[in-house]
């Protein structure tokens, strides 16, 4: 029953998909990122500059609504050496439009640390995400993303101090 219903789903949403428009595109984009700790570590922890980079897939289900699915590379964590993470993400907004020229959107993300295993972060870690775009042209867009980090980034059999990452986004994309 399962795997019917698993087929139907999938038949659904790829009939769904391929009968609205599907737009591509790259985005990259300026980072503002920050740690918050539990308890406070003894190192100073200042916010870290970074940047990101990525490609996307917008899929329309209406004029109004639309998925947008990304595959982004990122620099995040603190300014200090010893914190910083290095992510590729997969952010999932479900978005709507509030003119021709203003989006707002808002969901999950997954994210893989790219650096070594025995550093002391965590290999997966979860969070949100919610953002607006305003388009300069039909192709050419700006955007400002937040995301809020929900699980605790530091490996947990390593230490007892927890970490959530914090990331404001300034992007500028083109779509395809």
């Amino acid at each position: 029953m399962k795997r019917y219903l698993f087929a139907l789903l999938c038949v659904a949403f790829t009939t769904v998909s391929m009968s609205q428009e599907v737009r591509y595109g790259v985005r990259g984009a300026l980072n503002v990122s920050n740690l918050d700790f539990d308890p406070s570590p003894a190192i100073t922890n200042i916010h870290r500059n970074g940047f990101a980079f990525g490609g996307f897939v917008d899929y329309e289900f209406s004029e109004d609504v639309s998925l947008l699915t990304e595959l982004q590379w990122s620099a995040e964590g603190g300014k200090n050496e010893t914190i910083r993470a290095d992510y590729l993400k997969l952010p999932v907004q479900l978005r709507f439009s509030l003119s021709d020229r203003f989006t707002l959107g808002a969901g999950p993300q997954l994210a893989l640390k790219t650096w070594k295993d025995s550093d002391g972060f965590a290999t997966f870690v979860f969070s949100g995400v919610a953002g607006v775009e305003y388009m300069i042209t039909d192709e050419l867009f700006v955007d400002t993303r937040f995301y809020y980090g929900f699980s605790n980034i530091l490996d947990k059999d390593l230490t007892d101090t927890k970490a959530k990452n914090h990331v404001i986004q300034f992007g500028f994309g083109i779509k395809i």
